[in-house]
Formats: structure tokens, sequence, C-alpha cells
């Protein structure tokens, strides 16, 4: 028999702004929306790291994140 000791995944998020909106407004709605994911992994209880948060010359943002697997043990993975 065979048990998960310890479980996460890494992502490459691309937050990328809305074509049909003015600059300057899909600009902030993308941070907001950076900062609402961000806001639901913390509300959810979900252990995370994030790795690099990058803004783009376009505005939009690249996220590089660890976090939790479902609701497995994280180990030694977010240290």
């Amino acid at each position: 028999m065979k048990r998960v000791k310890a479980a996460c995944i890494c992502q490459t998020l691309h937050f990328m702004l809305k074509e049909d909106l003015e600059q300057g407004l899909a600009q902030r709605r993308v941070q907001d929306e950076v900062e609402h994911y961000k806001q639901g992994l913390n509300r959810s209880g979900t252990k995370y790291k994030i790795v690099e948060e990058t803004p783009q010359s376009d505005g939009s943002v690249m996220l590089r994140i660890i976090k939790q697997y479902n609701q497995c043990p994280v180990g030694d993975y977010l240290n």
C-alpha cells in the first residue's frame, strides 16, 4: 500500500488584460484579480508560496506559485 506523504503543485499563472477595456482600467482589473486570487487562497486555508510575481510590459501579471495540492501535507516543499 502507498500513501502520499507530501504533495504540492507548481503553477505559472498569467493574469491577462481584457482586450475590450481601456488600458488603465484593464490594468487595475488585473491587479484586483491577482489580489482576489491571493485572498481566495488565504480564505480557503491553502498553503502556498509565491516564487515570483512579474508585471509584464502590457500591464498583465505572471505569477509563479507553489501551492498545496488538495489537502495533502506539504512537507518541506514550501520552505
